[in-house]
């Protein structure tokens, strides 16, 4: 098998707006093996993510400890089908600390052919459509990256590539090397975590504070057409059911206000959160970790949803909790 079975247009989120992030399947962080319950899980939520519209699914090579992708090979061993209706992401390069060495990250050509072998043998699959890497390894050889990525193309393990929490500038180191496109990076986006909106907003502004993000990243995305996806993009239910009594002021005031916005768009709190990041021109797909069928429907309105500029900027203003300069 050679070349890619799944196209790219699989990664435009038109096709798929949002994506069913996989972590919570599996059972949990145990190492408990997986059960025929964890397995009637991870049904249950790939039929509630297809029906409402989701075909994109995103795993981990670490997620559970590599059960997520286990019980997501169990299903697609069951139902075989499923495979042609699907597209299928995962991710390689964090290394836990063991006996002998310490957690790192790991971009080295050996394992992330290992890290791919052992994908497709969990998920029970011949192509990957997407590998990411996870986090940046600061020994990251380009070059060396490079020739195992084509290797992986070209044996038809892996059908696409990206990257995840990179910055621009690593991207572009990467992709210096590379003869085929980067066509993914994850990063945390969200309401409550604002540092990609921040940096381009309060540019050469005194009197802001620093902010963890690498300026450019997003316009370098949307200049080279790589897709943006959000991890953490529902704040863990911050602003859409948990308990935020105690919360600082900017929180609360969010969380009213998403409440407010979903009465009048009579839509879930859900879609109000994840049609925030939606509105913005970059094209983001927001990953939704849920496995509560009721959750992954109310997330499903998110489609519904195109805030206006005014109440897009009013939720902005209030997560951020003070005016813009």
């Amino acid at each position: 098998m050679s070349g890619n079975k799944y196209p790219l247009a699989h990664y435009i989120s038109r096709n798929s707006p949002l994506v069913f992030g996989c972590m919570g399947l599996g059972g949990g962080w145990s190492r408990e093996p997986i059960s025929n319950a964890d397995v009637q899980q991870a049904h249950a939520a790939v039929d509630a993510a297809l029906a409402a519209g989701i075909c994109v699914f995103d795993h981990a090579d670490i997620y559970t400890h590599g059960k997520a992708e286990q019980v997501f090979g169990k299903v697609l061993q069951q139902r075989p089908q499923l495979r042609e209706q699907i597209s299928l992401q995962s991710k390689c390069g964090i290394r836990f600390a063991d006996n002998a060495t310490p957690q790192r990250y790991d971009f080295s050509a050996d394992w992330i052919l290992q890290s791919v072998d052992n994908i497709l043998s969990r998920l029970n699959i011949e192509q990957l459509d997407l590998l990411l890497l996870h986090r940046p390894d600061p020994l990251m050889e380009p070059e060396e990256v490079a020739a195992a990525f084509l290797q992986l193309q070209q044996s038809g393990k892996v059908g696409h590539f990206g990257v995840s929490n990179m910055q621009q500038h690593q991207m572009a180191l990467l992709q210096d090397a590379l003869p085929i496109p980067l066509v993914a990076n994850q990063l945390e986006l969200s309401l409550s975590h604002l540092a990609w909106l921040d940096e381009g907003t309060t540019a050469g502004c005194s009197g802001e504070p620093g902010v963890n993000f690498s300026s450019g990243t997003i316009e370098y995305c949307r200049r080279n057409k790589i897709q943006l996806q959000a991890w953490g993009s529902l704040s863990q239910g911050l602003f859409s059911g948990k308990d935020v009594a105690d919360a600082a002021a900017n929180i609360r005031a969010t969380a009213e206000l998403v409440a407010q916005l979903a009465a009048e768009y009579q839509v879930s709190k859900e879609a109000i959160v994840l049609g925030w990041l939606m509105r913005h021109p970059a094209n983001i797909q927001p990953v939704i970790g849920t496995t509560n069928i009721q959750r992954i429907n109310a997330c499903a309105q998110a489609t519904k949803v195109q805030l206006s500029r005014e109440h897009w900027y009013a939720l902005y203003l209030a997560a951020r909790g003070r005016a813009l300069p």
